[in-house]
């Protein structure tokens, strides 16, 4: 209990990324850092390793979130790290972000990660037939776009077919009419195109979903979001797995991946076996 509350107290005072991303183990995987796949700066990568080298090792390619405004993959090494102590590889991107762009350039950027990952990952030690595509928050748009949606991966000579499965974490999959005052040049509100929400792409031809939330996420909600999306994608006859936890928040369910949190959700074992499994 002291030790949950002086942390608790640290992330109060600090950056809680900085924070997680210092109590965090450097010795479960082999990082190579600033990949291009792009020419813009922000079009750049990184790539974690289990210290094991496993071979044919299941890959997760992850995008995090912040509103299509913030964010760059350093933040996210506790995410690296807890994968890779399950043996999965990691690749974690940067995007461009707004004001540079709006949608859907930020899709694009996305999809040119995921077309680098399936080109090089095997000199990594990664199973080109096991990659998952996964996000949070903004992220997790960004991914069930990718999986939804053939057009992002169109160019590359991919489909959505090619993911071995989804993970979404605290998802917007359903956010219209756009009603967030940052979100709304983003989107090009009020002509905000229909065909922008992952919601409305669901055939029952995606690929197996594990979608994760926040009970309390005052962010995203729950019930429009991941609720009313798995609810098209079972009636759609797709393989869709629902996880939500009473005891995390918006931000606090992607740091649960980190060691010191992991007590407040399962959101790693949970994440991990249905990598792990499918």
């Amino acid at each position: 209990m002291l030790f949950g509350i002086s942390l608790t107290t640290l992330l109060n005072a600090c950056s809680p990324v900085s924070v997680l991303n210092t109590l965090t183990s450097k010795n479960t995987f082999v990082k190579t850092v600033d990949i291009a796949y792009g020419d813009d700066p922000r079009q750049r990568l990184d790539v974690y390793v289990p210290a094991s080298h496993p071979k044919e090792a299941p890959v997760v390619v992850f995008f995090y979130g912040g509103s299509w405004q913030t964010g760059k993959r350093s933040d996210y090494l506790f995410v690296g790290e807890a994968l890779a102590t399950k043996g999965i590889i990691t690749v974690i991107a940067d995007y461009r972000l707004a004001p540079q762009v709006t949608y859907p350039d930020f899709l694009t950027d996305c999809a040119g990660a995921v077309a680098w990952t399936f080109k090089n990952i095997a000199s990594y030690g990664g199973n080109t037939g096991k990659i998952f595509v996964a996000g949070h928050s903004a992220g997790g748009y960004n991914a069930a776009m990718l999986a939804f949606d053939p057009r992002w991966l169109l160019p590359y000579g991919l489909a959505p077919d090619r993911f071995a499965g989804l993970i979404g974490l605290a998802a917007p999959v359903n956010f219209l009419p756009v009603t967030d005052e940052d979100i709304k040049p983003i989107f090009h509100f009020p002509d905000t195109p229909e065909d922008s929400m992952p919601i409305n792409h669901v055939t029952g031809h995606e690929p197996p979903t594990l979608l994760i939330a926040a009970q309390n996420d005052r962010f995203v909600y729950p019930e429009r979001n991941t609720e009313t999306l798995a609810a098209k994608m079972r009636a759609a006859g797709d393989d869709v797995t629902v996880k939500i936890y009473d005891r995390v928040t918006h931000v606090t369910l992607i740091g649960a991946m980190a060691g010191p949190l992991r007590g407040l959700a399962p959101v790693l074992d949970d994440w991990s076996s249905f990598v792990l499994t499918h």
